[in-house]
């Protein structure tokens, strides 16, 4: 996947590189423990999870995953691929809002 990124994560991801969101850093395919976040910020401990037609059926799966992550010490907020594709600025919103980001 790293590669290959899915239109939606490269989209997200062309925001959120090189400290462009707010001068935050983040890391994209981000190994945790037995898992790989899509993208990860250390300064606020926040994993953003991409949930696309690959996710269906996952539900079971993708709320251990998270509960795993949390009890990590991390944040995990998810949004679909469709969410990302056609209310980019709202998934921007929430992301700054979970990083603490003045709006």
């Amino acid at each position: 996947m790293r590669r290959e990124p899915t239109f939606p994560e490269a989209l997200l991801w062309s925001r959120l590189r090189g400290g462009k969101f707010g001068g935050l850093r983040f890391r994209r395919q981000h190994p945790v423990g037995p898992f790989i976040v899509d993208f990860y910020c250390a300064a606020t401990k926040l994993a953003i999870e991409l949930d696309g037609l690959s996710h269906e059926e996952r539900e079971k799966y993708d709320e251990s995953r998270t509960r795993f992550l949390e009890a990590a010490g991390l944040r995990v907020i998810r949004f679909t691929d469709d969410e990302v594709l056609q209310n980019l600025e709202n998934v921007e919103h929430v992301i700054a809002c979970e990083c603490g980001l003045e709006v």
